[in-house]
């Protein structure tokens, strides 16, 4: 049987609950540990593919297709895994099963209710994830005393009677603040939220406590004494300069140590040195480059993390550190993209939904093709090239995407076929891993090194086959095709120092131990433009 880790959290949100959940497995995995991680969200939509990015931040995208939370994101960076949509439940999820469940009979008329219904129903899924698993960590979205959150905590405080109160560890996250005006750190906020947790029946065994230093030994033993742990199960969890660096820290402060003795492990010590040197390239790089990135949701850039991540890992493979310039793409409308990007080293336009801004966008890769800064166009932003192109170079006045204007004389995009006629917004795009053929001698093909891969999409528009012949006759190399030819997955252009754009998203594939090669080809070209000038 699995052993099984419940991370929460207290005081506030954005305290790192899926950094220290993806941190605790990174060091479990490297001692040799077969282990998987689940995310508990606490909303009542199914998945998060119809929320604003402004709300939810980045919906990341699983191979087989889930649109799922952010933190499956850094689970997948920090081990080896390769996650599904049986990694990510919601509350509306729970309750859709129990409901239908409820609509076929299957409850033989009882009443259906959260305990012990919907309660088990969250146990199943814990459950069904940690077949074949030596450990697996669940982490409850939102903070203790949350309504949303009670019958996810109620599930996990059940658990020990389920599967032997002996391969069940809680760890809770919490907050240590320093209040500037008194000179000191705070344990109140950390002594309520552990308290809260205790009045729903569960007592934390570890203590992570989110802060700015290390704790002093004395501030531990204190809050130990109030939480009712032992004072080596108050965990500093300290701001670090790069996330990748949280693993190493929790490892000095001897966290898997703990969790190894407390769940009666079986392993031997962590091998950290491929992962210590990976961090020691990110804090001391040699060279550093500018690469603006240009896009609809830059007010909460939670909305793009893959997407930086993907940028910090092409650097790697340079020792260079990637400085993001983030440009609202509107403004660039407003302001011209002169004044905004003309120290720019390399230009990024990432994927969005929906017709504000797309003509910054528009200029924005119009003015890095002419003034030959090295780009990087993803989903929308290799819909937005194509437009540029066939409106600037192949002369098709108005050309447009059907998805902005549905009157375009020119619909360089449109609706994939397979899109036509759905009602429902949900879980309804062209979602998950799909191969791509490579053409011999192109840019994708040298970054790559390969003739297929697999990369994940998002989206309901491509690019219209119609218009093929007219956009290569003016230079557009169609470098990445699925298999049967028919959609168009990868664009770039000859002549130009690095200009390349795919309709997948790369940057759910990159990791800090393998970055993605076309990050990596990206960065080295803005490395080669800041050289060169």
């Amino acid at each position: 049987m699995s052993k099984f880790i419940f991370v929460t959290g207290g005081v506030v949100s954005s305290l790192g609950k899926g950094l220290a959940s993806a941190s605790i497995a990174n060091l479990l995995e490297s001692r040799g540990l077969r282990v998987t991680l689940l995310k508990l969200d606490p909303y009542i939509n199914v998945d998060p593919g119809t929320m604003n990015p402004y709300q939810h931040g980045e919906v990341f995208v699983t191979d087989d297709g889930a649109e799922t939370d952010l933190d499956l994101g850094h689970y997948e960076r920090f081990t080896s895994l390769t996650l599904t949509r049986e990694n990510n439940y919601t509350t509306g999820r729970i309750y859709h099963a129990v409901i239908t469940k409820e609509r076929r009979g299957d409850y033989l008329g009882g009443t259906v209710q959260v305990v012990p219904h919907i309660t088990d129903e969250i146990k199943q899924a814990i459950l069904r994830v940690s077949a074949g698993m030596d450990v697996t960590i669940v982490e409850i979205g939102g903070t203790v005393g949350d309504i949303e959150s009670l019958p996810f905590l109620e599930a996990i405080r059940q658990m020990p009677y389920d599967v032997g109160r002996e391969n069940v560890l809680y760890v809770h996250l919490t907050l240590v603040p320093f209040i500037s005006a008194a000179g000191e750190l705070k344990t109140k906020p950390t002594q309520h939220s552990v308290n809260k947790l205790r009045e729903i029946g569960i007592q934390a065994n570890i203590l992570l406590c989110r802060t700015d230093r290390y704790l002093p030994p004395d501030l531990k033993g204190k809050i130990a004494l109030f939480c009712n742990v032992e004072k080596d199960a108050v965990i500093t969890a300290k701001d670090v300069e790069t996330i990748y660096e949280v693993p190493i820290v929790f490892r000095k402060e001897g966290l898997d140590e703990l969790i190894v003795k407390l769940l009666r492990l079986d392993t031997g010590p962590p091998d950290l040195r491929q992962w210590d040197a990976m961090v020691q390239k990110i804090k001391y790089p040699k060279h550093e480059v500018m690469i603006c990135l240009v896009g609809k949701y830059v007010g909460l850039k939670e909305s793009y993390k893959s997407l930086t991540e993907a940028l910090v890992h092409g650097g790697i493979d340079h020792e260079t550190r990637v400085q993001i310039r983030w440009v609202e793409s509107e403004e660039v409308t407003r302001a011209g993209a002169e004044q905004l990007l003309r120290d720019a080293d390399g230009i990024l336009i990432p994927g969005g939904f929906g017709v504000r801004g797309i003509e910054g966008k528009i200029e924005t890769i119009r003015y890095a093709r002419e003034r030959g800064i090295p780009f990087l166009g993803l989903c929308l932003g290799m819909q937005c090239a194509v437009i540029e192109l066939a409106r600037h170079v192949a002369g098709l006045a108005g050309a447009n995407s059907a998805e902005f204007d549905p009157a375009t004389p020119h619909p360089v995009i449109h609706l994939m076929a397979d899109q036509e006629g759905l009602a429902e917004k949900g879980g309804t795009m062209r979602l998950g891993a799909y191969p791509c053929r490579i053409q011999d001698g192109t840019l994708a093909h040298k970054a790559y090194g390969v003739h297929e891969v697999r990369e994940r999409h998002r989206h309901r528009y491509e690019f219209n086959n119609a218009y093929r012949e007219s956009l290569t006759k003016h230079g557009l190399v169609l470098s990445g095709l699925s298999p049967d030819g028919r959609l168009v997955e990868i664009v770039e252009l000859p002549g130009h120092p690095w200009f390349l754009a795919t309709q997948f998203h790369p940057e759910f594939m990159s990791r800090p131990h393998h970055p993605h090669p076309l990050f990596s080809s990206f960065v080295a070209a803005a490395l080669r433009r800041k050289c060169g000038r």
